[in-house]
């Protein structure tokens, strides 16, 4: 039986990837998702990939 008063040690060498993929992911995720042309005034190229995205994953944007 384990001694519930140890504390566990958090294995950051296993997590160092996951800490630099998931605010990529979140950032991606609110650009396709969230984005109506807020961030992606660099042209009509990145506002129409992601406006077609919505489209693809079924998120109602207009």
């Amino acid at each position: 039986m384990s001694d519930l008063t140890t504390p566990s040690t958090i294995p950051f060498p296993r997590l160092r990837p996951w800490l630099a993929v998931v605010p990529l992911l979140l950032i991606v995720g609110y650009l396709v998702l969230m984005d109506n042309g807020a961030l992606s005034q660099t042209g009509t190229f990145l506002h129409e990939l992601l406006h077609d995205g919505r489209h693809l994953l079924g998120v109602p944007c207009h």
